[in-house]
């Protein structure tokens, strides 16, 4: 096993690996920015190494990264998710130097990365995609040409994109017209390749995803499905697991189909398959992430293996510990992400510092973030300042405590999607368990929410007026 491990990535994910390791005793090593410096996850780790003054560049530089891996005296490196994490440069700098990378090989990290390589894939494997073109698009021309025979909409979509940039929906010739050098415009900046590809449009799908891990002896395994239908511009929302629309029969279909695809690409370590499904009910690959996802808590909530262990052991060689049939759900779980961000300024980050902050406890209720009182979030990064995960054995008892969960929780000093993720579970609609990627656009009106104050807050009101009182 690892002796010592160096976290390249910052935040809340940090924090998760850090306490991992912890529980493997196996040392820890945190990165960090300037901006970084007094964040939570260097004061989680074992050891802590400036990467410089600049705020985004350190985090993204796969030799300086490995570098400090090997000064710090590392056998391995854990890329969290975002930044390098689905970086073949990374992963083939550790190779080259000597440092074991915490995830699949560089190989199959580029050819999952490159959308038109994984669909290709797939097909080969047998499964379905959604109608599109087979290669990059070459022009307009072409573009114009498939969509009259796919039939609109369709979906522009960066070949190396992901995280939901480099997409743009088009319902008709017009449309696709003026998005085409749009997406390649924004995929240029966002990933250094203008390549894109177009894809029929599967209009308010769900969005299902399941969660495989792969040792290097050839077992694969699947540790079921998660709903990630509620989102935003394609940024998911809210997570959950097992998804409350699937029957038993689809959810076992769904997870062979996820083994069958890791397997043909001779995937290791943890990964994510996503599908969508249309109104049919059929299921359509999507993608697959070659890391782990923000989502991956709803996951342990059901199951109970904790995924970054899992991730950490299947690195250092090791077999996995449970095979298909040893793998039990029990209840479900659905994942909140708290994002700094102002849902009735059309979700404008809201950075700053936190006056306060409580953390929801009780029965259920897992907090993972990287805030406390005084902290000051940076604006320099993504928005999400925490994720709140509750677990409960049905459908409705899970809906009441993720209400008096996110009741419980108390963030200061910025604004947050905690009032906003209240209106969701308040929607009968989502109530009912019946949702789409839809679901977002066709409910605005829950965004005109008013700001309800815990009994906490109105009573250190009155300590504070009887305190000024007292004062003269």
């Amino acid at each position: 096993m690892f002796k010592k491990i160096l976290i390249a990535n910052r935040g809340e994910i940090a924090v998760r690996i850090a306490r991992a390791c912890a529980e493997m005793h196996i040392k820890s090593v945190a990165v960090y920015a300037e901006a970084d410096r007094y964040a939570l996850h260097v004061k989680k780790a074992d050891e802590a190494y400036s990467l410089g003054p600049e705020s985004v560049a350190g985090y993204l530089n796969a030799h300086r990264l490995v570098n400090l891996a090997i000064a710090a005296g590392c056998d391995a490196l854990h890329p969290g998710y975002g930044f390098l994490s689905e970086s073949p440069e990374l992963a083939r700098t550790c190779r080259r130097r000597g440092i074991c990378f915490i995830g699949p090989g560089e190989d199959v990290i580029r050819r999952m990365g490159n959308k038109i390589e994984a669909r290709r894939s797939m097909i080969r494997a047998g499964i379905p995609v959604t109608p599109g073109s087979e290669g990059n698009l070459e022009s307009i021309d072409q573009a114009l040409e498939l969509a009259a025979e796919v039939g609109y909409p369709v979906m522009l979509k960066a070949t190396s994109g992901g995280g939901g940039r480099g997409i743009r929906r088009c319902e008709n010739e017009a449309e696709l017209r003026r998005n085409y050098d749009r997406v390649i415009s924004e995929a240029t900046k966002a990933f250094g390749s203008a390549d894109l590809f177009l894809e029929k449009c599967i209009d308010n799908p769900r969005h299902i995803e399941v969660q495989i891990l792969a040792d290097s002896h050839g077992q694969v395994v699947h540790l079921f499905e998660r709903d990630c239908s509620i989102q935003r511009r394609h940024q998911k929302l809210i997570e959950i697991a097992p998804s409350p629309q699937l029957s038993d029969e689809q959810r076992d279909h769904l997870g062979k189909l996820a083994v069958r695809a890791a397997t043909t690409v001779g995937y290791q370590n943890a990964g994510t398959v996503e599908f969508l499904m249309d109104d049919q009910e059929n299921f359509y690959f999507m993608e697959m992430n070659t890391r782990l996802q923000v989502e991956h808590t709803v996951t342990e909530a059901i199951t109970g293996v904790d995924i970054v262990q899992e991730q950490i052991r299947i690195a250092a060689g090791k077999p996995l510990r449970y095979a298909q049939d040893q793998i039990q759900r029990r209840g479900i779980a659905m994942e909140f992400r708290i994002n700094a961000e102002d849902p009735k300024n059309d979700f404008l980050p809201s950075f700053g510092r936190i006056t306060r902050y409580f953390a929801p406890g009780g029965p259920g209720v897992r907090t993972d973030s990287a805030i406390y009182t005084g902290y000051q979030i940076p604006p320099y990064y993504d928005s999400m300042c925490a994720k709140l995960t509750v677990w409960a054995l049905d459908w409705e008892q899970l809906l009441n405590r993720a209400v008096r969960a996110l009741n419980d929780m108390g963030v200061y000093g910025v604004k947050t999607t905690i009032p906003y993720h209240l209106e969701i579970l308040d929607s009968p609609q989502f109530r009912s368990g019946h949702f789409n990627t839809g679901f977002v656009e066709a409910h605005p009106e829950l965004v005109n929410y008013s700001v309800r104050r815990p009994a906490r807050d109105i009573a250190a009101a009155m300590a504070a007026a009887i305190a000024a009182s007292n004062a003269i």
